[in-house]
Parts: C-alpha cells; sequence; structure tokens
C-alpha cells in the first residue's frame, strides 16, 4: 500500500554520523519535523537546530518553504559560532570563518540571525580598523589578505542587499576605506568589483552618503578601471559613474557632464567598451542606455525653458540665424527712413528662414517642449555645418510654387519630435538595455543627430512634393524613417545617415504596402466565417506554445532600489503543468535550469489569481519602481493562499506576454495579450491564404451561390451495391 501524499523520505545528514533515509510528515510544523530528527540522533536542545539545503545554495528551510527536503541538518547556532570565529586571531580560522559568512549570508533566514547578533557593525569595524594590523602582514601572506578582503566585502554586500539594514548608518571612515580600495587594488578584480558595488550602493540609497562618496571617489579615480579588458569591472565602474550623475543636485549636474568631459569618458566607452573584441552583455548594455539617458536629460533645461522676446542675447542667435543664411554686406545707417526699411527686410528675411511668426520669431521658441532647445540646435547647424543650412534656407526661399519647406517651423518641431524618441527628461528604466553606439562617438551627439534629420526632413518634403498643408504627414513620415534606422542600431552617425538614404519615401511607400498586404483583413463573409471556424485551433496552437515556454522557463532579474547586478532567480513549469518549481541562482544561465535544482515550488491549484502592473504586491510596496512606467508594464504576481504571492518582473515585453498568457491559460481563463492577439492575426492569415491558394484569382462572392432546384428524377442515381 502506498504512503500517503503527505508523507516524504528525505535524506539527512549531521556531520561525524551516517546519514538517515527518515520519513517526515509534511503536514507537521517545522519545529516538530526538526525534534523528531534531533531525538534520532540524540541531540539535545533542538530549538537551537535548523534545516539547510543540501545544494550550492546552503539555503535555510523555513516554514514557509518547508515542504523543500533535500537538506542537511545544519546546526542553527551556526550563526553564532561564525559570529565569534570571524574575530579569531588565527588567520586560517579567520579566513575560513569569513568564506563560510559570504557563503551563507545569501539566505535571508540566516541574514536576520546574523544581522540581530550586529554582525554588520562587525563586518564595517573589521573595515574600518581591523585590516589595518593585517595589513603589516600583507607583503608576506598577500593572497591570504586579499581573500579576507573579499570575502568580508562579499558577505557585507550579500547581507546589505537583503534590506533589512538601513545604509544610512554608516561612518565616514568605512566610507573612506571603501572608497580606498578602488585605487589600492585595482588589481584584485573581486576587491574592485565589490567595493564599486557598495559605492553604487551607498551612492543611491542615501543622500547623505551620496555627498560624502562623492568627496572621496572622484571620476578621474574611475576611468582607469575602464581601460581594462574585465567586462564585469567596467559594468560596475559605469554603474558608479551613473549612481553619482542620477543623485547629483541639479546645478552640479552640468558641472558633472563637463569634467566626464574633460576627461573624455565617451571615446574611452567607445574605444574600451562598446567596440571592444567582445560581446556586450545585457548589464553592461543597462548601464550604457542609463548613461545615454542621464547624458540625454541634460537637454531637458533648455527644452523647457521658454525664449524670453525681450532678452537680447538670445535674440541675438535669431539674428545670427539670419547673417548667416543672407550675409547682409551693408546694414542701412540708422536715419527714421532707414528704420523702417530695415524691420521690414527683417520680416522678409523671417519670413524666409521658414518661422511662423515673421515680425517677432521670439515668439516661436515660447512654446516647451521644445522651447530653446531648438534654437540652440539651430544655431548649432548654420555654424557647424554652414554649406547645408544656407543651401537648404535659400532652396526653400526662392521657391514660388508654395512648396517651400519652412526651415525655422521645421527645426522646432523636429526637435521637439527628436525629444520624444530618446525620451528626454525621463527616468531610464529599470529593465531597458536599448543604448545606441552611434551616441558615443561624438560629443555632441545630440546636435548631430539633428542635423542629420533636418536634412532627411527637407529631402523627404522635396520627395513628397508637399505643401504648408501636408506638414504633419512629412513630420509622420520623417518619425517612421528615423525610428526604423534607429532599430538597425547603426554603429556611428554616418552609418545612420546612410541608413536614412535607403528610406526613402518611396521606399517607405513600398514598405506600408507590403505590411498592408502582409496584414490583409479579408472582410467578406465566407472569409469570415472561415476565420471563425478555425480561430479555436489556432488560439489552442497558441496555448500550447505558451505552456511549452513556461515549461523551458526563464530567468528573472531580481529588481530593487540597492542593486540591479548579479541577483537571478529561475521559474518553470513541469512538464504535466501541475506545478511551478523555482528558486535563486548565483548567476545568470546558459540554457535551462533542472526541475531538481530549484528549491521552492507552488502546485498550480494553489494559484488563486494572476494580477499585473500596479495591482501587484511588489509594485505597491516600491515606491521607486511603481514610479517607473516601464517596470510597470513588465510586472505581475501570483497570488496563492490566503497571503502568499510570487512576484515577477519579466525581462521583456516578450516574456511578460508569454507568461501573463500561459498562467491565465493554466488557470482556463482566456489569453488577452498584445503578442495574443498578433499571433492570433499572424496565424490566421496565414493559414486562410494557404487555404485560398487554390482560389488564386477566383473571386469569392459575398453571398454563397443559390442551392439549384431538385431534378425532376434521380435515375442518374447510381447503386454501388
Amino acid at each position: 500500500m502506498p504512503p500517503p501524499a503527505d508523507i516524504v523520505k528525505v535524506a539527512i545528514e549531521w556531520p561525524g554520523a551516517f546519514p538517515k533515509l527518515m520519513e517526515i510528515d509534511q503536514k507537521k510544523p517545522l519545529s516538530s519535523i526538526i525534534k523528531e530528527v534531533c531525538d534520532g540522533w540524540s541531540l539535545a536542545n533542538h530549538d537551537q537546530f535548523a534545516l539547510q539545503h543540501a545544494d550550492s545554495s546552503n539555503f535555510y528551510i523555513t516554514e514557509k518553504v518547508s515542504e523543500s527536503f533535500n537538506t542537511v541538518l545544519a546546526y542553527f547556532f551556526v550563526v553564532f559560532q561564525l559570529h565569534e570565529r570571524i574575530q579569531s586571531s588565527s588567520m586560517d580560522a579567520k579566513l575560513e570563518a569569513l568564506k563560510d559568512l559570504a557563503n551563507y549570508s545569501r539566505d535571508v533566514t540566516f541574514a536576520q540571525e546574523f544581522i540581530n547578533l550586529d554582525g554588520i557593525s562587525l563586518l564595517t569595524q573589521m573595515v574600518e580598523s581591523g585590516t589595518e594590523r593585517y595589513q603589516k602582514l600583507q607583503k608576506i601572506m598577500k593572497p591570504c589578505f586579499g581573500d579576507m578582503l573579499s570575502f568580508t566585502l562579499t558577505a557585507f554586500v550579500e547581507l546589505m542587499d537583503h534590506g533589512i539594514v538601513s545604509w544610512d548608518t554608516f561612518s565616514v571612515a568605512f566610507i573612506k576605506k571603501i572608497a580606498s580600495y578602488v585605487n589600492k587594488f585595482a588589481s584584485d578584480i573581486s576587491i574592485l568589483q565589490r567595493s564599486l558595488a557598495i559605492l553604487e550602493s551607498m551612492v543611491l540609497n542615501s543622500h547623505d552618503l551620496y555627498q560624502k562618496v562623492a568627496q572621496e571617489i572622484t571620476i578621474g579615480q574611475l576611468i582607469p578601471h575602464l581601460q581594462g579588458t574585465d567586462q564585469e569591472i567596467q559594468t560596475y565602474t559605469i554603474a558608479v559613474i551613473n549612481a553619482l550623475f542620477l543623485k547629483a543636485p541639479d546645478d552640479k549636474r552640468q558641472e558633472m557632464a563637463n569634467i566626464l568631459a574633460q576627461k573624455q569618458l565617451r571615446s574611452i566607452i567607445l574605444t574600451h567598451v562598446i567596440r571592444a573584441q567582445r560581446a556586450i552583455n545585457n548589464e553592461m548594455a543597462h548601464q550604457l542606455y542609463v548613461l545615454q539617458v542621464l547624458t540625454f536629460n541634460l537637454l531637458e533645461d533648455r527644452m523647457m525653458t521658454k525664449m524670453d522676446p525681450q532678452d537680447q542675447a538670445q535674440r541675438d542667435i535669431i539674428f545670427e540665424l539670419r547673417r548667416i543664411a543672407f550675409d547682409a554686406e551693408s546694414e542701412p545707417n540708422n536715419s527714421s527712413g532707414s528704420i523702417e526699411k530695415r524691420k521690414s527686410m527683417y520680416t522678409r528675411d523671417y519670413k524666409k528662414l521658414g518661422f511662423i511668426n515673421h515680425v517677432n520669431p521670439a515668439m516661436d521658441f515660447t512654446q516647451t517642449p521644445p522651447g530653446m532647445l531648438a534654437l540652440d540646435n539651430m544655431l548649432y547647424f548654420a555654424k557647424h555645418h554652414q554649406d547645408a543650412y544656407i543651401r537648404i534656407v535659400l532652396e526653400n526661399s526662392s521657391r514660388e510654387d508654395k512648396h517651400e519647406c519652412p526651415f525655422g517651423r521645421s527645426s522646432i518641431e523636429l526637435t521637439k519630435m527628436l525629444c520624444e524618441i530618446l525620451k528626454v527628461g525621463e527616468l531610464p528604466s529599470e529593465t531597458c538595455n536599448d543604448f545606441h553606439p552611434m551616441f558615443f562617438t561624438h560629443d555632441r551627439s545630440f546636435e548631430e543627430f539633428f542635423c542629420i534629420c533636418i536634412q532627411l526632413l527637407n529631402k523627404t518634403w522635396k520627395e513628397m512634393r508637399a505643401t504648408s498643408e501636408d506638414f504633419n504627414k512629412v513630420m509622420q513620415v520623417v518619425k517612421e524613417q528615423i525610428m526604423r534606422a534607429l532599430t538597425t542600431k547603426p554603429s556611428s552617425l554616418d552609418q545612420f545617415k546612410s541608413k536614412l538614404q535607403n528610406l526613402s519615401y518611396t521606399e517607405i511607400l513600398k514598405i506600408r504596402q507590403s505590411e498592408r498586404m502582409n496584414q490583409e483583413d479579408f472582410q467578406s463573409r465566407p472569409i469570415l466565417e472561415l476565420k471563425e471556424k478555425i480561430q479555436p485551433e489556432i488560439l489552442e496552437l497558441i496555448k500550447q506554445q505558451r505552456l511549452n515556454r513556461l515549461v523551458e522557463g526563464t530567468c528573472f532579474r531580481k529588481l530593487n532600489s540597492r542593486r540591479r547586478q548579479d541577483k537571478f532567480w529561475y521559474c518553470r513549469l513541469s512538464p504535466n503543468h501541475k506545478v511551478l518549481h523555482y528558486g535563486d541562482l548565483e548567476e545568470s544561465p546558459q540554457g535551462e535550469v533542472p526541475h531538481d535544482s530549484l528549491q521552492d515550488k507552488l502546485p498550480v491549484a494553489d494559484i488563486k489569481a494572476v494580477v499585473t502592473g500596479k495591482d501587484c504586491p511588489h509594485m505597491k510596496e516600491k515606491g521607486a519602481l511603481k514610479q517607473n512606467k516601464e517596470v510597470l508594464e513588465l510586472a505581475f504576481s501570483i497570488l496563492y493562499d490566503s497571503s502568499g504571492q510570487l512576484n515577477f518582473i519579466a525581462p521583456d515585453k516578450h516574456e511578460y506576454c508569454v507568461w501573463t498568457d500561459g498562467l491565465n491559460a493554466l488557470l482556463g481563463k482566456d489569453m488577452l495579450s498584445d503578442l495574443t492577439r498578433n499571433d492570433l492575426d499572424t496565424l490566421l492569415s496565414m493559414e486562410i491564404k494557404l487555404r485560398l491558394l487554390d482560389l488564386e484569382n477566383i473571386q469569392i462572392p459575398d453571398a454563397p451561390p443559390p442551392i439549384p432546384k431538385e431534378p425532376s428524377n434521380y435515375d442518374f442515381v447510381y447503386d454501388c451495391n
């Protein structure tokens, strides 16, 4: 007779004793199970023991995960033992203890107990002063000292990453010591990596610590780490720079940008990171994206600044635009008659420049966005691409057929469009990796981007033979051209320009026509009936694909307000579609993760609901994430039992749709994602076209043909019998 479902056999070990195969009743409280195990070995004080996973995670078993029993018995008092061992006078014992601490600290149960013993303070004291006496021995035992410091910092990072202790509690001495490691241990990858991670977390989580870190670490100290070959160190270095950039007060940000320019950060990143002979991993791509966003956000102030029509310095910019375009050789003198002539001449020239307000063009720049940024772009184009500027202005000002392209109005609207495309003024997303290499090839990349696009706009205007009434249509086409060129991720501005040359208005029309044909929606009654007939089997096909993807599983990144790196967890559905297996990972996996290596499981039958976006519990808890629109769009949660929840933030929109569809399918609900709608449309269209191949060039009537009258006799019927 088979044992009850709640009884499982588990292999349990105790140091110095033979392992035992014991029957465990999962309905019992965890404390009762531990007591039974301890009694089996005659161990007293069972309340000082805990069960611990035997796999590489070494996580402790708690009531929440007590259904997982591939464990060894661990002496719960190990927390107290480690606390004592890391203070040992023996270097070997201390090193081994710190190694164990670095490993165990990833477990939140252990971390809570260690922190309760004031373990964080002990580690910071060791960093501040305790390591000093070991530095005297560094020459004779350098490897030991390096390993000891590395394990200490690793344990600190892991403990702080649980969010139990506030970052505001650390002293200036500790910050100075961590900052000094960035310079002293440039050759020790492990120490350098942890030190950079700690500095980033300090800056992001505390305004006071930001100020202290900014005083201790300079861009000049960080730059050499970007010139190395270790991409992980480069990633952490850029992350620290981004953190300092992000948390800097508004009045300090431009100053910091100037320092970055002086230190040639852009060219160093271009040479040693983007154009290095190796692939850029996702974390590096994210940090480059963040740096790109923060750099472009420096334009927000000018974008939101209205022009003051009474400001002579600002008006002089408009005068300069006119002077460069028309190069007036002589100006009328200041007699009363010549003033009127000058006003008339200026009005005529401003009209040729394409301003809406010919009398006072300063009024064109009072709308925000793009505000003064548009005028800055126009002046840059006029000065740095003077021939192209003069050609565009004179070419359009000499037309008499109402097909002139208004340079001023076009520049203002184009600047606004480019700000929307690059999301100027928005905070960087926690999940986006969408950086563009071409923006790292020039110190004035936004202005050069504008110069290329304004010439494209003028070219497209001529190809469309547009008039002022077609202005919005032209802008829509230009936006499509720019977006299509950007999706190819050109490596330089010249390559971007070349891509645009191949995306003429004629080519855009061909692309649109091709897309319309591929997405053709047959509206005749027979086709609609055929769609209705085959749609259920297409939906079943999509459902099976989603469930198969859930069986394969996905690696999710653990996001928090402290650090983004090196925190992963994996979730996958069992092949019988009855259980979700999940667990933490030390690093991003290469391929699928086996079920038996995932510590936790959730029966599908226990799932009560799947919620998305702002309804997710973890979105309500984390205010910083809640404000990020892109993160909200990727968040979903599984609710189970009375208060249980499993929270996800998908790596991208595709995975979000796959998982929400798959989970809804498991619960017997409709799959409502955009991906399902697109897949359904595509597969329906393909299936219908395949079924209609034999009817090519045959007109399908809207109504079925009439049923003929019954024959007068059935003598033609042949009886096979």
